[in-house]
């Protein structure tokens, strides 16, 4: 992946330790929310006098977008998510839908959206530079939950289709927990999806077990 100049700072909130990224742009001095998910007057101290160019969300589990509408009223941006996850939004409002393969302008740079389903149907990732932004789509200790073997179908074809399409140096920044490279965790995955899985799994999962 090519270095972008973009620094990500990790905001751990809410009783699900739910990881908000701000990605943040020296030079143009804007920033990409992902994923507010609690704790508004903490996540909008650390933006501070940022512009936000955009909230964006990964998914729409409760947990990742409990603090849109706050920090949305606080600083105008737009809120992005992807169109198959809009039936659990509740009361959040997207000013638009995220699409495999888009491209979001921020500052002078350019993120890619990668749709990563399977722990949701419209789970995303968010790839700028070497820094990948996957929400629960993959932890370095496994896949994201699923909730129904259709589901985990869903994840084994995202992380062989996608994921492991991404090169060793990309630094993944999870939903929860800490941040880690895909090459570090690359051969586990690899024997993950070369195992034989029950025709009825779903649940949580590990590499190794």
């Amino acid at each position: 992946m090519q270095q972008v100049d973009v620094t990500v700072s990790t905001i751990t909130v809410g009783s699900f330790s739910e990881n908000c990224y701000i990605v943040s742009d020296a030079a143009s001095e804007q920033c990409l929310v992902i994923d507010p998910g609690a704790e508004a007057e903490r996540i909008l101290a650390q933006i501070g006098e940022w512009q936000v160019a955009a909230i964006v969300l990964t998914h729409a589990h409760p947990d990742h977008i409990g603090a849109v509408n706050l920090v949305q009223a606080a600083t105008g941006a737009r809120v992005l998510i992807h169109p198959a996850d809009a039936h659990m939004l509740g009361q959040v409002r997207p000013d638009d839908w995220l699409q495999n393969g888009a491209t979001l302008p921020f500052g002078q740079h350019k993120v890619r959206v990668v749709h990563t389903p399977g722990h949701t149907p419209g789970q995303c990732s968010f790839l700028i530079g070497s820094h990948a932004l996957v929400g629960d789509t993959i932890f370095e200790g496994g896949p994201g939950r699923t909730w129904c073997p259709d589901d985990f179908a869903v994840t084994l074809a995202t992380l062989r289709n996608q994921v492991l399409g991404w090169p060793d140096d990309a630094i993944c920044y999870p939903g929860h927990g800490p941040s880690f490279r895909l090459g570090d965790i690359r051969p586990q995955v690899e024997q993950f999806l070369a195992r034989q899985h029950e025709p009825d799994f779903w649940g949580d999962a590990e590499w190794q077990r």
